[in-house]
């Protein structure tokens, strides 16, 4: 029996573009309202304001005001997921992980660079704001969840499930241990100490002990 090759994934709508669009707006309008006056001191209306939308329209896509800075925190990883899915066949995983983290983490022009300082003001909000600290762990699960079914398919049929599970948690971990240092520190984007510096040396200690990284599937 032939293997049939996985469908192609739709592109997305122009209504899914316009819905993503406006959730990006509104959580660039709550980063802002945070760094400027703190979670306290920002409201569910003030944020709707800021990003020009009724307060019905805030609600529509998201519970509350922590919850609208998610799709900032999760564009890094998704952008990360994204790169590793495209790697090329054959190409080792530890490659492969590490080529995706640093391509990932380093910023190619401004709105690289102002993401991560979104997410470093964010992360530094989040230590004073529970729920704005759950946001971040929330979407730190549901990267590795995600991320797990990449792997799955880069380590091909054959590999553990365990490890293909300890491989997708570990890298996880690695990516938001090295950004909540790099947020409690004054490093820069680039070079020692960045997001990008930090991720690989945390990957590479956190994945040592993971057969999948060295390429042994015994």
């Amino acid at each position: 029996m032939t293997d049939r090759p996985e469908p192609t994934p739709a592109p997305p709508t122009l209504t899914q573009r316009r819905k993503a669009a406006t959730q990006l707006d509104i959580a660039r309008a709550a980063a802002e309202l945070f760094s400027e006056h703190g979670p306290d001191g920002t409201t569910a209306e003030s944020i709707a304001q800021r990003a020009g939308v009724a307060l019905r329209t805030f609600y529509r896509y998201f519970r509350s005001k922590q919850d609208a800075v998610a799709p900032l925190l999760a564009g890094g990883a998704d952008r990360w997921r994204d790169a590793l899915a495209a790697t090329g066949p054959g190409t080792p995983l530890a490659q492969a992980l590490e080529g995706s983290v640093a391509d990932s983490l380093t910023p190619v022009d401004e709105a690289g660079v102002e993401g991560l300082r979104w997410t470093r003001g964010l992360l530094r909000a989040s230590a004073e704001d529970p729920a704005l600290r759950a946001v971040w762990y929330r979407v730190n699960q549901e990267s590795e969840e995600r991320l797990r079914e990449v792997l799955a398919v880069l380590a091909g049929p054959e590999a553990d499930p365990l490890e293909v599970r300890l491989a997708a948690a570990a890298a996880t971990d690695a990516i938001r241990i090295a950004l909540e240092s790099w947020a409690e520190s004054d490093a820069p984007v680039e070079g020692p100490g960045s997001p990008a510096a930090l991720a690989l040396r945390c990957l590479r200690e956190l994945m040592g002990g993971v057969a999948l990284w060295n390429g042994d599937r015994a």
